[in-house]
């Protein structure tokens, strides 16, 4: 495996997505789809010379209130763009510029009160984003600094600022590269991406005060456009493989099992479709947990992926493994391990 498979490039809409819409009969959402494709190929490949300069650790002291800079691209491919509100400022008139700014706080706000972690690096890093970017543009990504969003096409994608837990999801991204750095390749890469649709998840529900069971556990609801009759999100945490089957979108490819695992070359070895199953493990343990799912189920989660005991190139197995393991050491024996090694065993992932 190559040196830089964690030098990662997160886009929120998988390849397998915007490969179908690139053969699409609709020549505009066909070219659209391959511009979008294009772009991000050429982002991968700048990330892995940036990354390696290394992260920059944050200067000061970490802060209980968030620093947000929101730029605009003005529908160019820029960043970070104009500078168009700060920490503090008024609200813009801009409706993408508040969902941006109000999207970066929600994040922190869950990694802070309930993990007592500020911000992204744990040193206060700043949360910048940059709206408006490209033309067309169907994708949001963390590019390992900041946030992008592009205000998709109107028609199979809306602003990828509408669903807070896009935000979530794309951030947590860079929880993992300062904590557990997970190889974006294979299992290791499925656990980096189902990380991210954990906590995105656990901020939308936080954001809305919701319990596990008045959860819709999908990433990405509200973001389909009206060119997609068959959909409601891009994935659903409760019934992967359920989340569009669509003639524009194709069919959800996520399993949610170990008996239905794809094996494939294509996105670093299907990191986004194989998430589905530690994605659906997690939908166990919190609805069997039942209450805030950000408590216990995702204090465990958050414990097994900052607790410096999960390797970068970890399996499904080592992951879960880890999970009874913090389970264990968080809460004792109670009903949360009892929870964990259920979930697991009905994902089909050992823990022994």
């Amino acid at each position: 495996m190559s040196d830089d498979v964690n030098n990662v490039f997160c886009t929120i809409v998988p390849p397998h997505v915007l490969d179908k819409l690139a053969r699409a009969d609709d020549a505009a959402r066909a070219e659209l789809a391959q511009r979008t494709l294009e772009h991000d190929s050429l982002q991968r490949t700048r990330r892995r010379v940036t990354a390696l300069r290394g992260v920059a650790a944050s200067a000061g002291t970490p802060s209980d209130s968030p620093q947000r800079t929101i730029y605009d691209a003005q529908h160019k491919a820029v960043q970070p763009g104009k500078k168009v509100h700060a920490e503090g400022d008024a609200p813009s008139k801009d409706a993408t510029v508040n969902r941006a700014h109000a999207g970066l706080g929600a994040t922190f706000e869950l990694y802070l009160k309930a993990y007592g972690r500020h911000s992204i690096d744990d040193a206060g890093l700043p949360l910048d984003a940059t709206v408006h970017y490209g033309q067309g543009y169907n994708n949001a990504f963390w590019d390992g600094s900041q946030m992008v969003f592009g205000d998709g096409d109107g028609d199979v994608f809306l602003d990828f600022t509408i669903p807070v837990d896009v935000i979530g999801h794309e951030l947590t991204h860079g929880v993992t590269q300062h904590t557990a750095n997970l190889e974006y390749y294979g299992q290791s890469g499925a656990l980096n991406e189902s990380v991210s649709d954990v906590f995105g998840s656990l901020i939308k529900q936080y954001a809305l005060g919701q319990t596990a069971d008045q959860a819709d556990w999908l990433i990405g609801q509200g973001l389909l456009g009206p060119g997609v009759d068959r959909g409601v999100a891009l994935r659903s945490m409760k019934e992967p493989g359920t989340a569009y089957d669509d003639d524009v979108l194709g069919k959800d490819p996520q399993p949610a099992t170990m008996d239905d695992y794809v094996r494939t070359s294509r996105d670093n070895g299907g990191v986004h479709i194989n998430s589905g199953i530690p994605n659906h493990a997690f939908y166990l343990v919190a609805s069997r947990l039942g209450g805030n799912a950000w408590e216990r189920a995702g204090k465990i989660w958050y414990t097994t992926l900052t607790g410096g005991k999960l390797a970068s190139d970890a399996q499904f197995a080592d992951f879960a493994r880890l999970t009874v393991a913090a389970a264990r050491a968080l809460y004792n024996d109670g009903d949360e391990v009892q929870a964990v090694l259920k979930a697991w065993s009905q994902v089909g992932v050992p823990t022994s």
